[in-house]
């Protein structure tokens, strides 16, 4: 594996918010393979096109600074601009009726949506989420990546690669079990990974045959496809129905009241269509959630089982 370092700086000719743009990505403050540092470099790790790689990102106003490490380290460099949203045009979108949205966006001006351009990276984790608590989805991530990842190019200790398509496949049930992941979702890695290269090719596609396909995979559904399409490919429309707390957090915004329903969601981000994602960003950059009643839910841990 290549240890060799490569730098980029690329001047984005507006403000570039780096940890609002790529914090989507990150999956926990212990994610093994994102973290951001005490200087606020955002680091990223993953298994590119060209293989492993690792890049550290900072930004200064329209300035960003970036190392990468690896045999994907090239692969990063040049993908950087797509990754912090260049392509992600906010012109249009007018928040300005919504004072809690209008004021986000004024202090986040440089978040945009990420675009990684990997889309297994982004399906795993979305399906190790689906129909369990965040830290139980989270925790079961930590593990997978640590026992069948592989350690990050470069000087990022404690930091790990993914697991390849190949090796998600070579996991064994029991494995499985011990990183707390039933056998409908390890079914469903298991389907996305057999079919990883005709995935990858959602990048390359118009987004709604890209969310089309994704759903192709048994177990992807609605939810899981937009979380993936959010990150892999910033889709600026995705809107992640299904989920257990945005709907309630969308209502709870615009009208005051505490609870929500998809529906009631949908309705409300109407005037926004085919810029949702964009503006659930901002909702979720406000920092502001639904009130909470009764006890926290607790999934059981099947480790235990």
């Amino acid at each position: 594996m290549s240890t060799r370092e490569l730098r980029r700086t690329w001047d984005a000719a507006r403000a570039v918010d780096v940890l609002a743009t790529l914090g989507p990505l990150r999956r926990g403050t212990g994610d093994p393979a994102h973290r951001v540092d005490d200087a606020g470099r955002f680091w990223w790790a993953c298994t590119t096109p060209a293989g492993p790689g690792t890049v550290a990102i900072e930004g200064t106003g329209s300035l960003v600074r970036a190392q990468a490490w690896g045999a994907g380290a090239a692969w990063l460099l040049d993908r950087l601009p797509a990754l912090l949203g260049a392509d992600d045009d906010w012109a249009a979108l007018d928040v300005s009726a919504v004072p809690a949205l209008r004021e986000t966006r004024r202090v986040r001006a440089g978040m945009r949506l990420p675009c990684t351009g990997l889309v297994l990276d982004a399906l795993v984790p979305a399906v190790l989420e689906q129909k369990v608590t965040g830290p139980e989805a989270r925790r079961s991530w930590r593990e997978l990546l640590r026992r069948f990842g592989e350690p990050a190019p470069g000087p990022a200790v404690g930091m790990f690669v993914p697991p390849t398509p190949g090796a998600l496949l070579e996991v064994p049930a029991w494995d499985w079990h011990r990183v707390g992941v039933d056998l409908r979702r390890q079914r469903i890695i298991r389907g996305a990974a057999g079919l990883a290269r005709r995935l990858e090719e959602c990048v390359a596609m118009p987004l709604r045959q890209a969310m089309a396909r994704l759903q192709l995979v048994p177990g992807v559904g609605v939810w899981t496809a937009a979380e993936t399409a959010q990150r892999a490919l910033g889709h600026p429309d995705a809107v992640s129905v299904g989920d257990y707390h945005l709907p309630s957090v969308v209502v709870h915004l615009f009208t005051g009241r505490p609870r929500g329903t998809d529906e009631e969601m949908l309705a409300l981000l109407a005037p926004w269509t085919g810029q949702r994602q964009r503006v659930m960003r901002l909702v979720e950059a406000t920092g502001r959630a639904a009130p909470r009643y009764g006890p926290r839910f607790r999934y059981p841990d099947i480790r235990a089982l």
